[in-house]
Protein backbone atom coordinates (compact mmCIF):
# COMPACT_ATOMS: atom_id res chain seq x y z
CA UNK A 1 0.00 0.00 0.00
CA UNK A 2 1.45 3.40 -0.92
CA UNK A 3 2.13 5.78 1.97
CA UNK A 4 1.55 9.72 2.17
CA UNK A 5 5.21 10.75 2.87
CA UNK A 6 6.89 13.40 1.13
CA UNK A 7 9.02 11.40 -1.66
CA UNK A 8 9.30 10.61 -4.70
CA UNK A 9 8.04 7.16 -4.12
CA UNK A 10 4.67 8.56 -2.86
CA UNK A 11 4.27 11.88 -4.92
CA UNK A 12 5.00 9.85 -8.37
CA UNK A 13 8.34 12.16 -9.55
CA UNK A 14 11.27 13.18 -9.24
CA UNK A 15 10.42 16.29 -7.61
CA UNK A 16 9.74 16.15 -3.94
CA UNK A 17 7.72 19.41 -3.48
CA UNK A 18 5.10 18.49 -5.82
CA UNK A 19 2.98 15.57 -6.41
CA UNK A 20 2.01 14.22 -9.58
CA UNK A 21 -1.26 12.05 -8.33
CA UNK A 22 -3.47 11.56 -5.30
CA UNK A 23 -4.53 8.32 -3.66
CA UNK A 24 -8.30 8.50 -3.18
CA UNK A 25 -8.86 6.70 0.50
CA UNK A 26 -12.86 6.21 -0.17
CA UNK A 27 -13.84 3.58 1.73
CA UNK A 28 -11.40 1.08 1.70
CA UNK A 29 -11.46 1.30 5.92
CA UNK A 30 -14.16 -1.60 5.34
CA UNK A 31 -12.29 -4.14 4.73
CA UNK A 32 -9.86 -5.87 2.16
CA UNK A 33 -12.89 -6.89 0.23
CA UNK A 34 -16.13 -4.73 0.64
CA UNK A 35 -18.49 -6.37 -1.52
CA UNK A 36 -21.54 -5.34 -0.25
CA UNK A 37 -20.85 -1.45 -0.63
CA UNK A 38 -19.76 -2.62 -4.70
CA UNK A 39 -22.53 -4.29 -5.16
CA UNK A 40 -25.06 -1.51 -3.73
CA UNK A 41 -23.22 1.18 -5.35
CA UNK A 42 -23.03 -1.14 -8.89
CA UNK A 43 -27.07 -1.39 -8.65
CA UNK A 44 -27.51 2.59 -7.67
CA UNK A 45 -25.22 3.08 -10.48
CA UNK A 46 -27.18 0.69 -13.13
CA UNK A 47 -30.99 2.03 -11.83
CA UNK A 48 -29.89 5.29 -12.33
CA UNK A 49 -28.15 4.75 -16.20
CA UNK A 50 -31.42 2.92 -16.90
CA UNK A 51 -34.08 5.13 -15.04
CA UNK A 52 -32.71 7.85 -16.69
CA UNK A 53 -31.90 6.80 -19.93
CA UNK A 54 -35.45 5.73 -19.84
CA UNK A 55 -37.05 9.21 -19.73
CA UNK A 56 -34.75 10.82 -22.04
CA UNK A 57 -35.62 8.11 -24.68
CA UNK A 58 -39.17 8.54 -23.99
CA UNK A 59 -39.10 12.17 -24.04
CA UNK A 60 -37.44 12.46 -27.61
CA UNK A 61 -39.66 9.69 -28.83
CA UNK A 62 -43.18 9.85 -27.42
CA UNK A 63 -44.66 12.95 -29.22
CA UNK A 64 -47.10 13.14 -26.37
CA UNK A 65 -44.45 14.30 -24.19
CA UNK A 66 -42.80 17.18 -26.76
CA UNK A 67 -43.63 19.80 -24.32
CA UNK A 68 -41.39 22.77 -21.94
CA UNK A 69 -41.94 20.20 -18.82
CA UNK A 70 -41.03 17.40 -20.69
CA UNK A 71 -37.96 19.14 -22.74
CA UNK A 72 -36.66 20.27 -19.09
CA UNK A 73 -37.10 16.36 -17.46
CA UNK A 74 -35.23 15.28 -20.30
CA UNK A 75 -31.95 17.68 -19.51
CA UNK A 76 -32.24 17.18 -15.58
CA UNK A 77 -31.99 13.02 -16.68
CA UNK A 78 -28.98 14.09 -18.87
CA UNK A 79 -27.07 16.07 -16.24
CA UNK A 80 -28.05 13.11 -13.47
CA UNK A 81 -26.25 10.46 -15.74
CA UNK A 82 -23.51 12.53 -16.28
CA UNK A 83 -23.19 13.83 -12.57
CA UNK A 84 -22.95 10.37 -11.37
CA UNK A 85 -20.93 9.02 -13.97
CA UNK A 86 -17.99 11.66 -12.60
CA UNK A 87 -17.88 9.69 -9.22
CA UNK A 88 -19.07 6.26 -9.32
CA UNK A 89 -16.74 4.49 -11.73
CA UNK A 90 -14.59 5.45 -9.87
CA UNK A 91 -15.18 4.78 -6.52
CA UNK A 92 -16.30 1.30 -8.17
CA UNK A 93 -12.61 1.04 -9.32
CA UNK A 94 -11.37 1.61 -6.34
CA UNK A 95 -13.46 -1.24 -4.76
CA UNK A 96 -11.85 -3.63 -7.14
CA UNK A 97 -7.95 -2.42 -6.30
CA UNK A 98 -5.12 -2.25 -3.34
CA UNK A 99 -4.86 1.38 -4.14
CA UNK A 100 -6.98 4.42 -6.38
CA UNK A 101 -4.80 6.86 -8.05
CA UNK A 102 -6.27 9.49 -9.63
CA UNK A 103 -3.97 12.24 -11.64
CA UNK A 104 -3.74 15.95 -10.43
CA UNK A 105 -5.71 17.38 -13.25
CA UNK A 106 -8.15 14.70 -13.37
CA UNK A 107 -8.61 15.23 -10.14
CA UNK A 108 -9.09 18.65 -10.53
CA UNK A 109 -11.49 17.86 -13.41
CA UNK A 110 -13.16 15.67 -11.33
CA UNK A 111 -13.81 18.19 -8.59
CA UNK A 112 -14.86 21.11 -11.39
CA UNK A 113 -17.64 18.47 -13.02
CA UNK A 114 -19.02 17.79 -9.81
CA UNK A 115 -19.13 20.88 -8.26
CA UNK A 116 -20.53 22.22 -12.07
CA UNK A 117 -23.01 19.92 -12.49
CA UNK A 118 -24.68 19.25 -9.21
CA UNK A 119 -25.26 22.85 -9.85
CA UNK A 120 -26.99 22.36 -12.99
CA UNK A 121 -29.33 20.09 -11.65
CA UNK A 122 -30.36 23.06 -8.91
CA UNK A 123 -30.35 25.29 -11.72
CA UNK A 124 -32.80 22.73 -14.14
CA UNK A 125 -34.87 22.55 -11.07
CA UNK A 126 -35.24 26.09 -11.28
CA UNK A 127 -36.39 26.76 -14.80
CA UNK A 128 -38.97 23.56 -13.89
CA UNK A 129 -40.63 25.69 -11.27
CA UNK A 130 -40.69 28.82 -13.72
CA UNK A 131 -42.21 26.44 -16.07
CA UNK A 132 -45.08 25.11 -13.48
CA UNK A 133 -45.37 28.73 -12.31
CA UNK A 134 -46.10 29.99 -16.15
CA UNK A 135 -48.78 26.71 -16.76
CA UNK A 136 -50.52 27.69 -13.61
CA UNK A 137 -50.14 31.44 -13.56
CA UNK A 138 -50.49 32.52 -16.97
CA UNK A 139 -52.28 29.04 -18.42
CA UNK A 140 -53.83 31.08 -21.43
CA UNK A 141 -50.38 32.45 -22.40
CA UNK A 142 -48.20 29.79 -21.60
CA UNK A 143 -47.37 28.85 -25.22
CA UNK A 144 -47.10 32.06 -26.73
CA UNK A 145 -44.38 32.12 -23.30
CA UNK A 146 -42.51 28.96 -23.56
CA UNK A 147 -41.18 29.02 -26.89
CA UNK A 148 -38.80 26.62 -27.57
CA UNK A 149 -36.21 29.55 -27.88
CA UNK A 150 -37.50 30.49 -24.58
CA UNK A 151 -36.89 27.00 -23.51
CA UNK A 152 -33.54 26.66 -25.34
CA UNK A 153 -32.42 30.34 -23.05
CA UNK A 154 -33.49 29.21 -19.71
CA UNK A 155 -31.27 25.86 -20.26
CA UNK A 156 -28.44 27.80 -21.95
CA UNK A 157 -28.82 29.97 -18.41
CA UNK A 158 -29.32 27.29 -16.11
CA UNK A 159 -25.35 25.76 -17.80
CA UNK A 160 -23.86 29.06 -17.71
CA UNK A 161 -24.52 29.91 -14.18
CA UNK A 162 -23.35 25.79 -12.99
CA UNK A 163 -20.17 26.55 -15.03
CA UNK A 164 -19.39 30.19 -13.31
CA UNK A 165 -20.16 29.07 -9.65
CA UNK A 166 -17.38 25.96 -9.34
CA UNK A 167 -14.94 28.42 -11.84
CA UNK A 168 -13.51 30.83 -8.99
CA UNK A 169 -13.30 27.53 -5.97
CA UNK A 170 -11.43 24.87 -8.68
CA UNK A 171 -8.96 27.73 -10.27
CA UNK A 172 -7.82 28.62 -6.24
CA UNK A 173 -7.38 24.88 -5.81
CA UNK A 174 -5.77 24.48 -8.79
CA UNK A 175 -2.80 26.91 -8.04
CA UNK A 176 -2.05 25.82 -4.63
CA UNK A 177 0.91 24.15 -4.04
CA UNK A 178 1.01 20.10 -3.37
CA UNK A 179 3.84 18.99 -1.96
CA UNK A 180 2.32 15.81 0.22
CA UNK A 181 1.06 13.74 1.70
CA UNK A 182 -1.19 13.13 -1.46
CA UNK A 183 -3.98 11.08 0.36
CA UNK A 184 -7.65 12.30 -0.28
CA UNK A 185 -9.95 11.09 2.54
CA UNK A 186 -12.99 10.96 0.32
CA UNK A 187 -14.32 8.90 -2.37
CA UNK A 188 -13.43 11.51 -4.73
CA UNK A 189 -11.68 14.62 -5.31
CA UNK A 190 -13.88 16.23 -2.99
CA UNK A 191 -12.68 20.38 -2.73
CA UNK A 192 -12.71 20.33 1.27
CA UNK A 193 -10.81 16.97 1.35
CA UNK A 194 -8.31 17.99 -1.41
CA UNK A 195 -7.99 21.84 0.17
CA UNK A 196 -6.41 20.01 3.31
CA UNK A 197 -3.24 18.41 1.03
CA UNK A 198 -2.10 22.09 -0.12
CA UNK A 199 0.94 23.53 1.58
CA UNK A 200 -0.28 26.56 1.87
CA UNK A 201 -2.57 28.93 4.07
CA UNK A 202 -5.88 28.15 2.81
CA UNK A 203 -8.13 30.35 4.87
CA UNK A 204 -9.08 32.17 1.90
CA UNK A 205 -10.25 28.96 -0.51
CA UNK A 206 -12.38 28.20 2.52
CA UNK A 207 -14.51 31.66 2.27
CA UNK A 208 -14.52 31.47 -1.35
CA UNK A 209 -15.82 27.65 -1.33
CA UNK A 210 -18.33 28.35 1.70
CA UNK A 211 -19.39 31.77 -0.53
CA UNK A 212 -20.04 29.96 -4.21
CA UNK A 213 -21.99 26.83 -2.42
CA UNK A 214 -24.05 29.55 -0.41
CA UNK A 215 -24.79 31.04 -3.83
CA UNK A 216 -25.41 28.07 -5.83
CA UNK A 217 -27.86 26.58 -3.42
CA UNK A 218 -29.56 30.41 -2.50
CA UNK A 219 -30.06 31.77 -5.76
CA UNK A 220 -32.15 28.26 -7.38
CA UNK A 221 -33.58 28.24 -3.91
CA UNK A 222 -35.11 31.81 -3.28
CA UNK A 223 -36.59 31.77 -6.88
CA UNK A 224 -38.26 28.23 -6.59
CA UNK A 225 -39.91 29.01 -3.30
CA UNK A 226 -40.45 32.69 -5.33
CA UNK A 227 -42.33 30.63 -7.94
CA UNK A 228 -44.34 28.51 -5.65
CA UNK A 229 -45.13 30.86 -3.33
CA UNK A 230 -46.82 32.69 -6.59
CA UNK A 231 -48.34 29.73 -7.58
CA UNK A 232 -49.90 29.14 -4.16
CA UNK A 233 -51.50 32.80 -4.09
CA UNK A 234 -52.86 32.50 -7.41
CA UNK A 235 -54.61 28.49 -6.68
CA UNK A 236 -55.90 29.94 -3.75
CA UNK A 237 -57.65 32.87 -5.12
CA UNK A 238 -59.23 30.92 -7.77
CA UNK A 239 -59.99 28.00 -4.72
CA UNK A 240 -58.22 25.12 -6.96
CA UNK A 241 -55.66 24.35 -4.59
CA UNK A 242 -56.23 20.65 -5.36
CA UNK A 243 -54.34 21.49 -9.09
CA UNK A 244 -50.95 22.02 -6.59
CA UNK A 245 -51.20 18.24 -7.05
CA UNK A 246 -49.26 18.60 -10.63
CA UNK A 247 -46.13 20.35 -9.05
CA UNK A 248 -46.23 17.08 -6.60
CA UNK A 249 -43.19 15.40 -8.23
CA UNK A 250 -40.93 18.54 -8.85
CA UNK A 251 -41.53 19.55 -5.01
CA UNK A 252 -40.53 16.80 -3.90
CA UNK A 253 -37.10 16.35 -6.24
CA UNK A 254 -36.60 20.62 -4.82
CA UNK A 255 -37.08 19.23 -1.17
CA UNK A 256 -34.54 16.12 -1.16
CA UNK A 257 -32.12 17.95 -3.49
CA UNK A 258 -31.95 21.22 -1.56
CA UNK A 259 -32.22 19.51 2.20
CA UNK A 260 -29.48 17.18 1.23
CA UNK A 261 -27.37 19.70 -0.36
CA UNK A 262 -27.81 22.15 2.10
CA UNK A 263 -26.52 19.63 4.79
CA UNK A 264 -23.72 18.35 2.91
CA UNK A 265 -22.22 21.77 1.11
CA UNK A 266 -23.53 23.78 4.00
CA UNK A 267 -23.47 22.56 7.98
CA UNK A 268 -20.85 19.91 6.82
CA UNK A 269 -18.43 22.26 5.95
CA UNK A 270 -18.61 24.77 8.65
CA UNK A 271 -18.11 21.84 11.38
CA UNK A 272 -14.97 21.25 12.93
CA UNK A 273 -15.23 16.80 12.28
CA UNK A 274 -13.01 14.86 14.49
CA UNK A 275 -9.79 13.01 12.05
CA UNK A 276 -10.98 9.91 13.99
CA UNK A 277 -11.41 6.73 11.21
CA UNK A 278 -14.95 6.30 11.98
CA UNK A 279 -16.48 9.88 11.74
CA UNK A 280 -14.16 10.39 8.50
CA UNK A 281 -16.28 6.82 6.91
CA UNK A 282 -19.39 8.18 8.53
CA UNK A 283 -18.40 11.68 5.93
CA UNK A 284 -17.72 9.71 2.92
CA UNK A 285 -20.76 7.74 3.28
CA UNK A 286 -23.09 10.62 3.79
CA UNK A 287 -21.47 12.39 0.70
CA UNK A 288 -21.34 9.24 -1.10
CA UNK A 289 -25.58 8.90 -0.84
CA UNK A 290 -25.69 12.23 -0.87
CA UNK A 291 -24.15 12.43 -4.86
CA UNK A 292 -26.22 9.22 -5.75
CA UNK A 293 -29.65 9.78 -3.53
CA UNK A 294 -31.27 12.29 -6.52
CA UNK A 295 -30.10 10.74 -9.61
CA UNK A 296 -31.42 7.98 -8.07
CA UNK A 297 -34.79 9.23 -7.08
CA UNK A 298 -35.55 11.03 -9.99
CA UNK A 299 -36.56 8.96 -12.46
CA UNK A 300 -38.63 6.89 -9.59
CA UNK A 301 -40.69 10.20 -8.46
CA UNK A 302 -41.67 11.54 -11.54
CA UNK A 303 -42.09 8.17 -12.56
CA UNK A 304 -44.62 7.75 -9.55
CA UNK A 305 -46.28 10.95 -9.79
CA UNK A 306 -46.72 11.35 -13.75
CA UNK A 307 -49.58 9.47 -15.40
CA UNK A 308 -48.16 10.83 -18.73
CA UNK A 309 -44.84 9.55 -17.96
CA UNK A 310 -45.95 6.21 -17.00
CA UNK A 311 -48.23 5.58 -20.05
CA UNK A 312 -45.05 6.80 -22.31
CA UNK A 313 -42.76 4.34 -20.82
CA UNK A 314 -45.25 1.95 -20.81
CA UNK A 315 -46.11 2.24 -24.41
CA UNK A 316 -42.69 2.26 -25.11
CA UNK A 317 -41.71 -1.18 -23.19
CA UNK A 318 -44.85 -2.75 -24.56
CA UNK A 319 -43.48 -1.89 -28.38
CA UNK A 320 -40.17 -3.37 -27.39
CA UNK A 321 -41.72 -6.38 -26.28
CA UNK A 322 -43.77 -6.96 -29.42
CA UNK A 323 -40.59 -5.86 -31.76
CA UNK A 324 -38.62 -8.88 -29.52
CA UNK A 325 -41.32 -11.62 -30.19
CA UNK A 326 -41.62 -10.27 -33.57
CA UNK A 327 -38.21 -11.05 -34.06
CA UNK A 328 -38.27 -14.31 -32.49
CA UNK A 329 -41.43 -15.47 -34.82
CA UNK A 330 -39.51 -14.85 -37.88
CA UNK A 331 -36.41 -16.45 -36.38
CA UNK A 332 -38.29 -19.10 -36.00
CA UNK A 333 -40.04 -19.42 -39.35
CA UNK A 334 -36.63 -18.95 -41.08
CA UNK A 335 -35.07 -22.33 -39.21
CA UNK A 336 -38.37 -24.35 -39.16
Amino acid sequence: MLTSHRSSSVNGTSDPDSVSFFILQGLSSLGDRPMIPFVILLLGYVIILGGNSMIIFVTLTDPKLHSPMYFFLCHLSFVDIVYTTTTIPKMLAGFLSDVSIISVPGCFLQMHFFMQLNCTGHAILTVMAYDRYVAICHPLHYTSIMTRRVQTLLIAGAWGFSTFCPLPVTTIALLRPYCGPNVVKHGWCDFSSVRRLACADTSVDNIVSLFFAALSLLIPGVLILTSYVLIGISLSRMGRLKAFRTCAAHLTVVSISFTSAAFVYISYRVTNFSPEKVLQLVRIIVAVLYAALTPFLNPVIYSLRNKELQESIRRTLVRALLVKTCLKLQHFRYIS
